[in-house]
């Protein structure tokens, strides 16, 4: 690794622009100064025409497209007095700008391994053998307009992690869904934001499983859902409505078949479980996110070694949170998993809750899985919200 130098903020333009020359195909502008910033990293990629920017907080992405001459400034904008890193990536090097609480930059460049390279190359190639449910060549509006797609239906190269990512969710809905043996679906997506997963997960259901199709995209934000409904109009998706709504509380226009739940934060998640539960719903799709509660209520009575030390803190209560979650699902009569969404290496946030009501649910289970649930809040001290809303300290 060579190292560049060293100058003020006031020439980190200088910098941004020696990183532009080398065409990064990637931009990542990551560790900000304050912990109350809204964006907690911004990946910047390269799609031919534009660049796209995206904007990650704890829940939701924001993108925008720019043009390569707009594209210092922009980063300037983005980048100064709130961030510590930038880095560029090409297929050769990396550029890596570091910047000090003092606002002093440290300019560094380094090779790109050429074995690594070739790895990216061998895993691109086995990527577009996989015979995926949403292919390639398929007219997914959506799709291009996350700057996943092409206009004419190719993945774009550096997209394909999210390409991944969105059939791994679709192939875990294809496996409850394809085995139904119904023409219609009622679906309830409660903090839909302005994912396009909400789109994605429609065009599934009407193009490829041929299904008529009520959904609703719930969200507390007014311009989030004005620019959703526009959106499912200029794809002509006639029966994807959305609206300002709180879950607690919505009164359903139908009976509920499907809940989706993504990255809804700490116990709105709970809530949006309990509701599909009153609602009766037949499947249940939730990544929950930021499980704070319990790992504020924790105390154990024994297992003290559990929340001695902070990380393995953080992660027992988040397992443990979800755990019984899963535990409530089933004594409320699902067949509930708790399934990898995506991939470890890349957030340990990686858990889909997949609850599909039984016909028959034996008592013993339901005694057994409550029992469990007592057993875990008694010895950690635990006050789950999903326990409280369905309000089993009345059960026997």
């Amino acid at each position: 690794m060579s190292k560049i130098g060293r100058t003020t903020m006031t020439e980190l333009q200088q910098y941004i622009q020696s990183m532009l020359k080398v065409n990064p195909q990637k931009i990542i502008i990551s560790n900000p100064f304050s912990k109350s910033e809204e964006y907690k990293k911004i990946i910047i990629e390269d799609k031919g025409k534009t660049y796209q920017i995206a904007k990650y907080t704890e829940k939701q992405v924001f993108h925008e497209n720019v043009v390569l001459e707009e594209l210092a400034i922009r980063c300037i904008e983005l980048a100064e007095n709130r961030y510590k890193q930038i880095n560029g990536i090409s297929t050769s090097e990396e550029h890596i700008i570091l910047i000090s609480k003092k606002g002093k930059c440290n300019y560094k460049v380094k090779k790109t391994a050429t074995d690594t390279v070739k790895l990216t190359a061998k895993t691109s190639s086995h990527n577009r053998q996989k015979n995926y449910i949403l292919k390639e060549g398929m007219n997914i509006e959506p799709l291009v307009d996350m700057g996943v797609f092409t206009k004419d239906g190719k993945v774009v190269n550096a997209m394909y992690d999210k390409y991944k990512q969105i059939n791994r969710f679709i192939e875990i809905i294809d496996d409850e869904v394809s085995n139904l043996k119904v023409e219609e679906l009622n679906v309830i997506d409660f903090g839909c934001g302005k994912s396009y997963l909400t789109f994605v997960v429609y065009y599934y259901l009407t193009e490829v499983m041929n299904l008529k199709v009520n959904m609703i995209g719930l969200d507390l934000k007014e311009d989030v859902i004005k620019k959703c409904n526009e959106a499912a109009e200029k794809y002509q998706y006639t029966n994807l409505k959305f609206e300002v709504g709180d879950v607690n509380g919505f009164k359903t226009p139908f009976d509920v078949d499907m809940v989706i739940t993504l990255h809804a934060c700490d116990t709105a998640t709970d809530f949006a479980l309990y509701n599909a539960i009153q609602w009766n719903a037949k499947m249940i799709f939730s990544v929950p996110c930021c499980q704070h509660e319990l790992n504020k209520q924790i105390e154990p009575e024994n297992l003290g070694i559990l929340s001695r030390y902070g990380i393995i803190k953080e992660r027992f209560s988040a397992l443990a949170t979800d755990a019984i979650r899963g535990n409530l699902l089933e004594y409320c009569g699902y067949k509930t998993q708790l399934l990898e969404f995506i991939d470890f290496a890349h957030t340990p946030k990686n858990i889909l809750i997949r609850a599909v009501r039984r016909p028959i649910m034996p008592k013993q289970v339901k005694v057994n899985m409550l029992k469990e649930v007592r057993s875990i809040m008694k010895e950690f001290s635990f006050e789950p919200t999903l326990y409280k809303l369905l309000e089993l300290d009345k059960e026997d």
